[in-house]
């Protein structure tokens, strides 16, 4: 099932040209793609100096992780029914916010993304975790190009986490 911006804005933490992810194409328990047409954008937020780096696409990978987490804590019927409330969420609570505590084994093939001219393709796989964090391998492509890939380690509910001042040994 196919889920568009609004979906998606309704379910991160990121809105407006900060959300940067168009569409979720597919996903399952283990792993989620979507496509953005934004690294074109002349006010994408990322921009620095006219340019739209490679090191940005960390962003994009980031979003869709986020996007996987709200859809696996989701319910069916949440989701099915395209409701606009945080899945997984208390009532008046926006959508969980996870911490990117680490990127490793990144592996950048091109530069700069805004000179890209198709879409580019997100794909996020949890590879391991648990209710407080979550292992993931990521790649973006654009067609049959890989631009980047590597692996990103997330704090789930990071902001609840925070406020409760967690412990070490808590998480």
């Amino acid at each position: 099932m196919r889920l568009d911006r609004a979906w998606i804005e309704g379910h991160i933490p990121h809105r407006g040209s900060m959300c940067l992810l168009d569409e979720v194409m597919e996903w399952d328990e283990a792993r989620i793609r979507c496509r953005s047409g934004t690294h074109r954008a002349a006010d994408n937020p990322l921009r620095a100096h006219g340019r739209l780096g490679i090191a940005c696409g960390i962003e994009y990978a980031a979003q869709a992780m986020a996007v996987h987490g709200a859809l696996s804590s989701g319910t069916a019927g949440d989701i099915a029914h395209g409701t606009s409330a945080a899945a997984g969420t208390e009532p008046g609570r926006g959508p969980q916010v996870g911490l990117l505590a680490g990127i490793r084994a990144v592996r950048l093939h091109v530069l700069r993304l805004d000179d890209i001219e198709s879409d580019l393709i997100c794909d996020a796989t949890r590879i391991a975790g648990d209710r407080a964090t979550a292992l993931y391998e990521f790649e973006l492509w654009s067609a049959a190009r890989r631009l980047m890939s590597g692996r990103a380690t997330v704090v789930l509910d990071a902001d609840n986490r925070l406020n409760r001042n967690v412990g070490p040994n808590e998480c």
